[in-house]
């Protein structure tokens, strides 16, 4: 049987189907079968492995991950995709496709209903570029029972992830990503392999579930306010930014100053220099204030 990802198959099943992209959901479809068996070596799928994917589009990736994985449940969003994937997917009874937006879905529940008898879950996806972020946060926030990630992002987006204090991508993201995971970047992948070409630069980043968080926060909700709070101007000092984050804000900087001092801190740090200790530090420092944020 012929691949998927190749630009000859994938042509035949767009003009059989008649599927025009939507460029609102982020369509980008692998036509490359040797580089997603890399990406899956790379990613360690055997035969225990359950594999949760988003976005299968006409199955490119979908079919490889069958052929290694032991189950596979894929997320699509576009209705003019089902009757594809029941087609292209047809040969391979380890696959659950799930017509449902990913953001909706209870992924505890999904895991359980389809990937219990599995010794691992991992995700492996081309993320749509507009809307990687909310899906793996959503992902993270959710469950830990997923071990490892293995996605293709939009180059800006995984440097992101991936970076450390004082960098020009190192923001809150990056914080938030380091507080479930641990990430690097794996692998570049050309504009070439997809079809149609994507406008950007694409890498792969790792995430693995960290089994024990860098820091132990009781209102990860708080805190992760008070790291987002830090970069609403990157060219603001720490203290300047907080005074948007805090209730009359403006008015207490003396309040926020001793704060962030209380921490250990210099106010005058810009908060692309923290590390997720020292934001800790301040949350720690909160504690002991009577400011409210917002």
């Amino acid at each position: 049987m012929r691949d998927i990802a190749t630009p000859k198959r994938t042509k035949e099943i767009l003009d059989k189907y008649k599927f025009k992209f939507k460029k609102s959901l982020g369509q980008n479809f692998l036509i490359d079968a040797n580089v997603i068996r890399e990406v899956l070596h790379k990613a360690d799928v055997t035969k225990n492995t359950g594999v949760i994917e988003v976005g299968p589009g006409i199955g490119s990736l979908t079919e490889q991950l069958a052929k290694v994985a032991k189950k596979v449940v894929a997320f699509e969003i576009d209705q003019r995709l089902i009757p594809v994937l029941a087609d292209t997917l047809s040969p391979y009874d380890n696959v659950t496709v799930i017509h449902k937006d990913v953001l909706e879905a209870n992924i505890e529940e999904t895991i359980k209903e389809h990937l219990s008898d599995c010794d691992e879950i991992v995700v492996v996806a081309n993320l749509p570029y507009y809307i990687t972020t909310p899906i793996l946060m959503n992902f993270l926030e959710q469950t830990t029972s997923i071990s490892r990630y293995y996605t293709m992002m939009q180059k800006e987006v995984g440097e992101r992830l991936s970076a450390q204090p004082g960098s020009k991508s190192y923001g809150s993201l990056s914080i938030a990503i380091n507080y479930y995971t641990e990430a690097k970047v794996v692998q570049h992948v050309p504009k070439t392999v997809f079809m149609p070409p994507p406008n950007v630069d694409s890498i792969i980043v790792e995430l693995k579930t960290r089994k024990e968080k860098p820091v132990e926060v009781e209102d990860e909700k708080t805190f992760f306010k008070l790291t987002r709070g830090a970069f609403v101007q990157r060219r603001k000092t720490i203290v300047n930014n907080y005074q948007s984050l805090f209730v009359d804000g403006k008015k207490k900087k003396a309040e926020i100053t001793e704060m962030i001092e209380k921490a250990g801190i210099d106010p005058r740090r810009r908060g692309e220099s923290l590390s997720i200790e020292e934001y800790k530090q301040i949350y720690d420092a909160l504690e002991e204030t009577v400011l409210e944020i917002i």
